[in-house]
């Protein structure tokens, strides 16, 4: 075989054993020691596969036939699982999904972050994994002059018709959905085309409080104008009781971004509440808010326990969005600061203090990698550090702003593993040690895992 050669070609037919999976929860089986990817299969089981898509290191398949089942596989109760692609891991038993992101954790920090010292634990899974979400998208089309929503089929905009639960959100926001779409429907408002830039309602959006039952709808519009919405709103209301938001959002770009810059509260509050544990927060629209409450009281109690707070101590939060974090580490710290760029979240993390009667915060609009170096001028010197970054991480700028502050105790949380352990081999080069690593499946039956990393600072 020559170098540019591969064992298998496009639309070929092979048989093979899987061995592992990837962090998006594709299977990984071999050829000669050539990776091939196929999606809907599980480490142990051997199939028939196609290959679709062959690249001169890996190949991606389609499952065609199993040969040996797996007694992990259990049965997708989703009806549009294979279509939709938004769980990635509905043929898994639970546990096997939790010991898979244990292992995806374990991996990233070995092979990235070359960490070897510290056991990952098994990951924090719920009772009963579905029907955790709070938060709601969904996309509205039209078909034979009625209106029509479901997610999008896998790599398209096409909406899978017929789709009318979902079932790893609630009940309530499945049937505000529904209702949304059956009364605009009936009262002639027009579906948004992407094609022609036309029509009004383009999205559908519903958040719940789980704690308190209340209900927000968003209605997202290209159009300033939403025709009906008197009748639209007095139907909502008199049909749902716990609707307490109808809120609209202005998008009239081509774009894939949901919400608009403009939103306006067409009936009720532009806030809903909810708490975790014994803190109430004020959701809006746009707010940055955890859409998983259960798992989230849980992720939040470790993070407690990581900061291991007496009462004397000052703490910085990054990246603290609405300050949910930084509200829980305030009834243990002395002091916390919380910086975020984005300056709405800041707004809602300052009236959610007050709304606590919170009084030991300070919240900073900004960039963290620009800002914690001013409050080290101003003679801050905090205790412990909590950072909850993006998907990509912590910028280089943050990672020695935090290393030049020489807090005793880092808290690092992370939705990324990848990035997780590119960073904390920054942070162990720079004088601290990885104690404890906690995963936490807050989105269980998809491939994604929240880590969460205690680092204690090395004294000489």
């Amino acid at each position: 075989m020559s170098k540019t050669a591969t064992p298998i070609k496009k639309n070929e037919l092979v048989t093979i054993q899987f061995e592992d999976m990837t962090h998006e929860g594709n299977g990984v089986g071999k050829i000669n020691g050539y990776p091939i990817f196929v999606p809907n299969v599980i480490p142990g089981e051997i199939a028939k596969v196609k290959a679709i898509k062959v690249k001169k290191n890996f190949a991606i398949g389609k499952l065609i036939e199993l040969e040996h089942v797996s007694p992990e596989r259990v049965d997708p109760p989703c009806d549009v699982y294979l279509q939709c692609g938004g769980c990635q891991l509905q043929h898994m038993s639970y546990q096997l999904q939790l010991e898979m992101k244990q292992k995806q954790v374990e991996n990233a920090l070995k092979k990235i972050g070359h960490i070897q010292h510290v056991k990952v634990e098994p990951t924090i899974g719920m009772e009963d994994p579905w029907r955790y979400r709070n938060k709601v998208q969904i996309p509205v089309g039209e078909k034979a002059g009625e209106l029509i929503t479901g997610f999008y089929r896998q790599k398209s905009h096409d909406i899978i018709e017929g789709m009318d639960r979902c079932i790893i959100t609630s009940e309530v926001n499945d049937r505000m959905v529904e209702a949304v779409r059956a009364i605009a429907s009936k009262l002639g408002i027009s579906a948004y085309d992407e094609q022609t830039h036309r029509g009004i309602l383009r999205h559908i959006m519903v958040r719940t409080g789980e704690n308190t039952g209340q209900t927000m709808i968003v209605l997202v519009t290209r159009t300033n104008e939403l025709p009906h919405k008197k009748k639209l709103i007095e139907q909502l209301t008199q049909n749902f009781p716990s609707i307490t938001s109808i809120m609209q959002s202005v998008n009239q770009e081509r774009t894939n971004v949901i919400l608009g810059r403009r939103t306006k509260c067409l009936w009720g509050k532009e806030y809903i509440y909810d708490t975790i544990g014994e803190i109430k927060f004020a959701i809006s629209a746009k707010s940055f808010y955890q859409v998983n409450p259960t798992q989230t009281k849980a992720l939040y109690d470790k993070t407690l326990a990581f900061a291991n707070l007496t009462g004397g101590e000052t703490v910085i939060d990054a990246y603290c969005g609405i300050g949910t974090i930084s509200l829980f580490l305030a009834e243990r710290a002395k002091k916390v600061y919380g910086v975020e760029i984005v300056p709405e979240a800041i707004e809602d993390a300052k009236q959610n203090a007050k709304l606590n009667g919170i009084r030991n915060t300070e919240f900073v609009v900004g960039q963290a990698e620009k800002v914690m170096p001013w409050w080290t001028a101003q003679g801050l010197k905090p205790d412990v550090i909590v950072v909850d970054p993006p998907r990509k991480g912590c910028d280089e700028a943050l990672l020695q702003a935090m290393l030049q502050m020489k807090p005793d105790r880092i808290v690092y949380v992370s939705c990324n593993p990848s990035t997780l352990a590119r960073d904390l081999q920054i942070l162990e080069d720079g004088g601290y040690q990885t104690q404890k690593v906690q995963p936490v499946d807050m989105f269980p039956q998809t491939a994604h895992v929240e880590t969460l990393v205690k680092l204690q600072r090395r004294y000489p």
